[in-house]
């Protein structure tokens, strides 16, 4: 499958799923491909045809746009390494996860969980440790007796109970000998994202400040990416701004774009524009000029300015 044909699959299956979704966007390379909102989840989601293509810098911005926008990274994808992703299963890239269009289609629309993940040396289940405790005790086993029922040792069981992950062959042996369930779902939407350092930009040249710079001397935090059709995003108080900067050829056809994707995530937009001097909005856009930007007080004003 093609990956435009795969992101009009992943498209669709949102919108079937009552999600709204962001308009499509071409530019390259990019960090995420869309976001999708359904009442309380925002999911920022790249859409691949190998998972293993996704760069480190792309995780990167995608952990930080969802951390800040309040959602959660999701890579769909359709093979990692030789093999295709296995339906029902999930996948981890950078620490974030990865599955095949039909296993989204399985959560989002069926509302069926994936119950296996892949980790070095094949798939794997998650099992509930105090479900398995509580059969094994009710058959007065001891944690050596249901070791030798599945040919494991007793510490191995007790690790189990601790929530250590096993291989589908041993979870099937405990579901078998027990009559019932005892592995976990794992939820898609629970993500707890790893410690990653925030960008650095660069020097803008000699003899100009960048305007990104100067939103830290009024009190806001700056966030840089690398591959969104924004270039940063700033947070200030609860409020988090996407924000595009450049000269006004590029910028200005991505602001209504920004607008878009911010309406979706309910943040706000602005762009600043390197070689222009008025504001202006484009739809729910500011677009303000770099002069105009420096003689703003404080983050309040900014908002304010935004909210007009």
């Amino acid at each position: 499958m093609s990956q435009d044909r795969q992101l009009q699959l992943v498209i669709s299956v949102m919108i079937t799923a009552g999600f709204d979704v962001s308009e499509r966007f071409f530019i390259r390379p990019r960090s995420f491909d869309l976001i999708a909102r359904n009442d309380g989840t925002l999911l920022v989601i790249k859409v691949v045809s190998h998972i293993d293509s996704v760069s480190e810098e792309v995780a990167f911005d995608l952990e930080v746009i969802s951390r800040h926008l309040g959602g959660v990274p999701l890579i769909v994808g359709e093979r990692a390494r030789d093999a295709e992703l296995e339906r029902g299963a999930v996948y981890v890239r950078y620490g974030i996860y990865a599955i095949s269009p039909a296993t989204l289609y399985d959560y989002f629309v069926e509302m069926i969980p994936p119950l296996v993940y892949a980790s070095p040396g094949g798939l794997y289940v998650n099992i509930d440790g105090e479900v398995l405790r509580d059969l094994r005790e009710k058959r007065s086993m001891s944690l050596g007796d249901l070791g030798q029922v599945l040919g494991v040792s007793r510490r191995t069981i007790s690790k189990y109970e601790s929530g250590m992950g096993t291989t589908l062959d041993v979870a099937i042996r405990i579901e078998e000998f027990f009559n019932t369930g005892v592995v976990k779902s794992i939820n898609l939407i629970r993500h707890e994202p790893p410690k990653v350092m925030e960008a650095e930009h660069g020097d803008p040249g000699p003899g100009r400040q960048n305007p990104m710079e100067f939103f830290k001397d009024i009190g806001m935090q700056l966030h840089t990416l690398h591959g969104a059709p924004f270039q940063a995003l700033l947070t200030f108080e609860k409020h988090t701004i996407l924000t595009g900067y450049g000269p006004a050829d590029k910028v200005i056809k991505r602001a209504a774009l920004i607008g878009n994707i911010s309406q979706i995530a309910k943040k706000h937009a602005m762009c600043v524009i390197t070689d222009h001097y008025k504001q202006k909005k484009i739809g729910k856009t500011l677009v303000i000029g770099e002069d105009r930007l420096h003689r703003i007080a404080d983050g309040f004003e900014l908002l304010d300015m935004i909210g007009e």
